[in-house]
């Protein structure tokens, strides 16, 4: 029996990662919107979250910008898997990577790989032909079906496809840093590179002896041979146990063991709940969250927003230090979007690298919201534009000025201040 631990702790990360989509913003309004269409468009959201929950697992993904006429009029954001790429580093820096993959058809002793290069400015596509062991020659793009139409768009050099753009088209985003194993090293590392392998074969293994427990539990009848009914010979016996009435059998009455006996098996599940439990807190402590993301330490008793963050600070801590790697992988790529998207196709805007800001993560709830502005409200500490725009952080600056005049308006807080009109105040009794 198997538990999906290691699925959880990666779906975890991704959730408290993209749950919320990340606000990304540029100076221009033009450019913003065109922004804002082109995330969409390429369903960014669902694309992050699947890219954080596969960085979780593999120790990192790789962030691609394409094109293709085909299928879309605008750039294209993709995820690399990075058990599927070559990179190349520079004082940290990516700076050209080879992503790899099997063409169709092939074969152990035949097969055909596509190797795409992208470097600063420009992307090399290659076809290479050789055996499942070994990457084999170069040949044409021509003698493979899927790379065959990639000819027609390479330039004339007959490699590439310039990008005129100086930044790369694929960025690395590693879920964390260092690697455990080369620390020196660049590439980021897994979840469960702590290592947490044997925790999970424990839970396995603890999860097994339960199911067991219930298989070995079920209620099983013990009959004395009188009890079976005879199907003849060669035919066995068997036992009728919805039968309501036996034939009176010639037993003494101190015969205790001529009686139907249950057998039945108890049932050890809090010994194995607790170690399921302390399995699973010390595997996600390990990967760097808190028991409470996993559903445990609740107990089932309502807490405050307080104790509830407080429980939760180590997942807390870890998704802001993943979402510092994320923030610049998104923020190159986005810029590389709106780059291709102006020089491809011919958009009338003026692209720059946008600002990646991820929320809190954490929804505080209006009763904890309220008390808090109560408390600011009495120490003459805010403003009602102020406590407007902490109750509802989403609405823009003009929303804002709106509803906190509206508020002043009904609480008559914006009356004029009645001393500037006193008789003495006035120019002629001066």
């Amino acid at each position: 029996m198997h538990v999906p631990l290691p699925g959880d702790i990666a779906s975890t990360s991704a959730d408290l990662l993209f749950a919320d989509m990340p606000a990304i913003k540029v100076t221009d309004q033009a450019t913003q919107q065109r922004l804002d269409d082109l995330l969409d468009l390429n369903r960014a959201q669902q694309l992050f979250l699947s890219g954080a929950e596969q960085a979780a697992a593999l120790s990192g993904v790789y962030l691609r910008t394409t094109w293709e006429r085909d299928i879309a009029e605008h750039p294209l954001l993709t995820v690399m898997q990075p058990d599927s790429a070559l990179p190349e580093f520079r004082f940290g820096f990516l700076r050209a990577v080879n992503f790899w993959r099997e063409l169709s058809g092939s074969t152990e002793a035949l097969t055909f790989r596509h190797i795409e290069r992208h470097e600063s400015g420009r992307i090399l596509h290659a076809l290479y032909q050789g055996r499942a062991d070994n990457i084999g020659r170069m040949v044409p793009l021509t003698e493979h079906p899927d790379t065959a139409s990639l000819a027609e768009s390479l330039d004339a050099d007959g490699q590439s496809v310039i990008t005129g753009i100086r930044e790369l088209t694929a960025s690395y985003v590693p879920n964390m840093l260092p690697n455990r194993l080369h620390r020196g090293a660049p590439i980021g590392r897994s979840d469960y590179a702590a290592p947490i392998y044997d925790l999970f074969d424990n839970l396995d293994t603890v999860w097994t002896s339960w199911m067991r427990d219930i298989r070995l539990a079920r209620a099983r009848l013990m009959v004395p041979d009188s009890y079976l009914r005879d199907n003849g010979p060669g035919r066995g016996a068997e036992f009728d146990d919805d039968a309501e009435v036996f034939a009176a059998l010639k037993i003494p009455p101190t015969e205790g063991g001529s009686t139907i006996t249950l057998a039945q098996f108890a049932i050890r599940t809090d010994d194995h709940k607790a170690t399921c439990e302390a399995i699973t807190r010390q595997a996600a402590q390990a990967a760097g969250y808190s028991a409470q993301s996993f559903g445990l330490d609740g107990g089932g008793q309502p807490i405050t927003a307080t104790e509830s963050d407080s429980r939760d600070q180590r997942s807390t801590v870890t998704r802001k230090k993943k979402a510092g790697y994320w923030r610049h992988g998104v923020a190159e790529q986005t810029h590389v979007m709106l780059q291709l998207d102006a020089r491809m196709f011919g958009q009338k805007i003026k692209p720059e690298r946008p600002s990646v800001e991820f929320g809190d993560g954490v929804a505080e709830s209006l009763q904890s919201t309220a008390t808090t502005l109560d408390l600011l409200a009495r120490a003459g500490a805010v403003s009602t534009g102020t406590k407007v725009k902490i109750l509802h952080p989403e609405w823009d600056d003009s929303t804002v000025k709106a509803e906190a005049a509206a508020i002043l308006v009904e609480t008559g807080s914006g009356a004029p201040d009645p001393v500037g009109t006193f008789p003495l105040n006035s120019p002629s009794a001066k």
